[in-house]
């Protein structure tokens, strides 16, 4: 019997941080794709766009979206081929996401919002801010991609990737998660459940090659941001460094951190991939600090 299981044992789940929160669940309409999304705050307030990574959904923010909305009008979504968004049948490179971004927050009327991403979603909103300046506050990256690629890292990510898709047991998904969040008390039940939901889809398993498109090396290199355009990037950025993350993502967040003009190193050295799931009580007060200042 597990920990989560045992009688008398707390458990823990997402809904924890969003039983008490004002927020809705809908679907939209974003560059032609059906848009899974989380909105929670005043649409009167500045504005939050959340981005998650390589096949993940909205659920990833479910410790973030409450404290932020608090002072911000917060948007997760479920990026194109990602969650239980439309899966449309060709690749998603970076254009393709950014497109979706910008249709987004023409939907719920941004002008202009500070954008929160991790992984593939710190890739995006870096690419954002590369190409529509005008439309980027600040940023939060964490465990960005987007800047090298080693063949190791890409092949693990397909390989496991694939297998969980081929096979979305319990066992396999969980193994997604190993590599995702450093304690095991944070690997919550029904977020390997949600993720286990979208990879048992049957759009899921047919458009899996669509989605791991960034995991081939001639694909991933024409996507990448030359240093160059990570150097000219305006937007003030606050880049999370988690300790116990893959070396790349470190060498990464490091190394943008050092190009981007005007950013700030906030470390977290016992987390994973996922630092604001596994640890919120240090990550929501750091970035409300950041967006507000």
């Amino acid at each position: 019997m597990s920990e989560h299981t045992r009688v008398g044992a707390e458990f823990h789940s997402i809904w924890g941080y969003l039983r008490e929160l004002d927020f809705r669940q809908g679907y939209m309409e974003a560059d032609g794709v059906r848009t899974r999304f989380a909105e929670a705050g005043s649409p009167d307030a500045p504005h939050v766009l959340m981005l998650h990574g390589t096949g993940g959904h909205w659920e990833t923010f479910a410790p973030t979206l409450g404290p932020l909305s608090e002072h911000f009008h917060c948007v997760a979504i479920d990026m194109v081929g990602n969650g239980f968004s439309e899966k449309p049948d060709h690749d998603y490179e970076i254009p393709v996401y950014v497109r979706q971004i910008q249709a987004v927050m023409d939907h719920f009327g941004m002008d202009r919002a500070h954008l929160v991403g991790m992984s593939l979603g710190a890739w995006v909103a870096a690419a954002t801010a590369v190409r529509h300046p005008e439309r980027v506050g600040k940023m939060i990256l964490m465990s960005p991609a987007g800047l090298v690629a080693t063949a190791s890292n890409m092949a693990r990510i397909r390989a496991e990737r694939t297998q969980a898709v081929n096979d979305p047991s319990w066992t396999s998904i969980h193994k997604v998660f190993e590599h995702l969040i450093s304690d095991e008390a944070r690997r919550l039940p029904d977020l390997i459940a949600l993720r286990q939901a979208v990879y048992r889809r049957q759009d899921t398993r047919e458009t899996i090659d669509h989605l791991l498109i960034l995991q081939d090396a001639e694909a991933r290199d024409r996507n990448l941001i030359p240093e160059t355009d990570w150097a000219g990037i305006q937007a003030p950025t606050m880049v999370v460094a988690s300790g116990k993350d893959h070396g790349e993502y470190q060498s990464t967040a490091r190394t943008v951190a050092r190009l981007i003009p005007d950013t700030e190193v906030f470390e977290m050295p016992a987390v994973r991939h996922w630092p604001h799931f596994e640890d919120p009580d240090a990550f929501n007060p750091a970035a409300l600090d950041f967006l507000r200042k």
